[in-house]
């Protein structure tokens, strides 16, 4: 059985010419690199050096193994390196699912400490739905993601980030509604502008009015929340968002809060990475700053 020490002692031996001279090199005994060279000799049925008074020389089979051997630990060294570059976050990369908005006004304040820490790390943004990202995640396309809470699954380890206070705003067409408290049943009648279908954010919504008996069907249906705020704006309807994300829009006066008789519930933000599946070393260090930063 071939070992590969035995392919080191013999490329050391080729570009020295010398059995002594490859023993200091290799800080072993120049006995130990000729039992070696025999032993691959031996395994091969052929012969690698022919044997000098002042040394050795490769023979014509030996000089096409060298080819490969040199090849061989060219490609082990640059692995080596390469390690030694993700070891040290000189580079690497990481995959990270979320929402348009959560990317925005949540992730990119980490994201932007991360790359200005570790410039060589690659950084790879997946945006979708929370259903979408977990699935990602769930099959391996990315490291990590940010989803809407509560989420329950075997696979995925789920860490509370954030809690979220939502809202419904709307602009200044609705100017006067802002002035007065609104029933369940009198925000259902104003035109209702939506997540699509399928979101998390969509079902917590068709939930909530459902919590009062009531089936909302929306006006217009968009992607994102920076779209649902100008159409809000605009003077389309009332949008639901986070109320973190709307605030330089409601100190501004370009979008009016309204007031509910019916307090709308928190919803929280989780981290989830897989529990099945070691993270490597720059996602953990992602990872790890994420909390470090929510916690404190």
């Amino acid at each position: 059985m071939f070992q590969l020490e035995w392919y080191r002692i013999f490329l050391h031996t080729a570009r020295k010419g010398n059995l002594t001279k490859a023993a200091q090199d290799l800080h072993i005994t120049q006995p130990s690199v000729s039992y070696a060279i025999k032993q691959m000799e031996e395994a091969l049925g052929l012969k690698l050096f022919h044997r000098l008074s002042k040394g050795v020389e490769l023979t014509e089979e030996g000089r096409v193994l060298l080819k490969y051997v040199e090849q061989s630990f060219t490609l082990l060294e640059a692995g080596q390196r390469h390690l030694q570059d993700l070891k040290q976050m000189t580079e690497g990369e990481i995959r990270i699912g979320a929402s348009d908005s959560l990317i925005k006004y949540l992730l990119l304040p980490q994201l932007n400490r991360f790359h200005s820490d570790y410039p060589g790390i690659r950084i790879r943004l997946t945006p979708g739905k929370t259903p979408e990202i977990a699935r990602k995640l769930k099959e391996g396309q990315i490291d990590l993601a940010l989803v809407r809470l509560p989420m329950e699954d075997p696979i995925l380890d789920v860490q509370r980030l954030a809690e979220l206070e939502d809202c419904f705003v709307a602009g200044e067409a609705y100017k006067e509604l802002a002035d007065r408290t609104l029933s369940v049943r009198e925000l259902a009648e104003l035109p209702l502008l939506s997540h699509s279908p399928g979101s998390s954010t969509r079902i917590f919504v068709e939930r909530w009015f459902a919590a009062s008996g009531l089936t909302v069907s929306p006006d217009i249906e968009l992607g994102s929340i920076d779209l649902l705020t100008e159409f809000a704006r605009l003077g389309y309807g009332v949008a639901f968002v986070p109320k973190p994300f709307v605030e330089e829009e409601l100190r501004n006066g370009l979008l009016f809060e309204l007031k509910l008789d019916t307090a709308l519930p928190s919803r929280s933000i989780g981290m989830a990475i897989r529990n099945d599946t070691p993270l490597s070393i720059a996602a953990e260090r992602f990872v790890q700053m994420l909390r470090v930063a929510e916690n404190g």
